[in-house]
This record gives structure tokens, sequence and C-alpha cells, in this order.
């Protein structure tokens, strides 16, 4: 049986990886599913593979970090669909590699840009439009480098720690107006993203999965796919009693 029929999904940096697998899930456990992306081919490329499959999707290219085109994401959910029951915050990127002192501040500004701004821009939009239909789930897409530091990348570490206490916040302020709001934290995933960070650390010498497997306790790296599954159940009902939480899925990772 599906587990979210009838409702009205978002999901932000939907082209590929996570974003592009919750997405899929979405439609799959029985929602409608609006998109957004900068990568507008990948975007359409998703909405296209949803529809391919008898669902409900309409892809709109979004930069997160820009107020106007967050409420103009939220409005097109509106206007299509009437309302937003579940929103994934997963547009994210990585950036350089480099100890503090070599950190280009564009470098810290872009990435706080997208991943904190953008988180807060869109919980802004979605708990504004939550709030007038009376409830909601919202998922941001953290980091384990959200709960625990990586020498190299610390404005990455940086806004996956803001978006866990953004996260925690948003609960505690909207729980009592029927919203819930959570957040996961992704250990290593086959992912672009991983697969940049890599190429980065390593020069090309090792795959991502060569590289991080090891450091998983559970023996390799997870798939977008598994990452999926615990979104779109935080967003179900199933999960009526979970807010507040900066959940790690990550195969033991921060266990160590």
């Amino acid at each position: 049986m599906a587990i979210i029929s009838g409702k009205i999904a978002l999901v932000t940096g939907a082209a590929a990886g996570i974003g592009r697998a919750a997405a899929l899930k979405f439609a799959q456990e029985g929602a409608k599913v609006v998109l957004s992306d900068v990568n507008v081919d990948g975007g359409e490329e998703t909405a296209t593979m949803i529809r391919d499959n008898g669902g409900e999707a309409v892809f709109m290219k979004a930069d997160v970090s820009v107020p106007e085109e967050v409420d103009a994401l939220i409005a097109k959910a509106v206007d299509t669909y009437g309302r937003l029951d579940c929103a994934c915050n997963n547009a994210g990127i990585e950036g350089r590699i480099a100890p503090i002192v070599e950190q280009p501040l564009d470098n810290y500004d872009r990435i706080m840009a997208v991943n904190a701004r953008g988180t807060f821009l869109c919980m802004k939009a979605e708990l504004t439009q939550m709030l007038k239909t009376g409830g909601g789930a919202i998922v941001n897409l953290a980091s384990v480098a959200g709960l625990i530091g990586f020498p190299g990348l610390s404005p990455y570490v940086a806004s996956k720690h803001a978006v866990n206490g953004m996260t925690k916040n948003a609960a505690l302020e909207y729980g009592k107006q029927g919203i819930r709001v959570n957040s996961i934290c992704p250990g290593g995933v086959d992912t672009r993203m991983l697969d940049s960070l890599a190429e980065q650390a390593t020069g090309g010498a090792q795959s991502s999965a060569q590289m991080m497997d090891p450091l998983h306790p559970i023996g390799r790296i997870g798939t977008p796919e598994e990452i999926a599954e615990l979104i779109v159940w935080l967003c179900s009902d199933r999960a009526s009693f979970v807010t507040g939480t900066n959940i790690p899925i990550d195969g033991g990772f921060v266990a160590q």
C-alpha cells in the first residue's frame, strides 16, 4: 500500500542523485511531485521518468539561494496542485576541499548561500504555505558533516550544521500547528557530489567507493534509493511522532 498517496510533494535538487531518487520514491508511493533544480535537462528528465511510470510531476527551474525563485516555486506547486503537503529540501553543493586558511571567501559564500540560506528560504516559503492548509512535513538534507567535523570542508560542515540547527528550531516553532520538520544526515552515498570530493581528495587515484567504502562500518557507501526510503517515510503519517530530529543514515559512520 502506498504510504503517501494523494499528497503533494516538493523536491529541490531533483536532477540527479538523492533528489532524483526521492522524487521517484514520492511518486511511487502515490504523491504528485513538484521538482526543481538549476539543471534543467536533469530535472526535466526526472519528471519524464515519473510520468513514464504513471506518476504526476511538474518541473520548474529554481535557484534556492534566490528568494524570488523560491517563492515562485512554491506558487507553482500551489497553482498546479492546490496545496503543498511535503517538502524535501535537498539542493546542495560541496565546493572546494582546502583548510580554512586556504579557503577562498567566494567558495564559503556560495556554499552557505545554497546549503544554508537555500534551506532557510525554502522552509520559510514552505512553512508559510503549510500554515494555510493546517500542516505538513519537511525533510532537510544535512549530512554526517552536520554532526561531526571533516578537515578541508569547513564551509560545507558549517552549512550542514546550520541545516541541522534550523531544523530543530522550525520543529519547535511549528509543531503545534501540525508541521513536522526533520533532517537526515547521510554518510557517503553514490552521487556526483561524492565523486567530486573523491576526485579532489585523491586526484583521481581512487573512486568514491574505493575512498569511502572502508570508512563505513557496514563496509560500503549507500545508494540514493536507500536515502529516499527514509525521506519519504519521514513525510508519511507513519512518522507522525517524529520531529526535530537530525537522523544519521550512514552505515554506522558516526557511531565510530
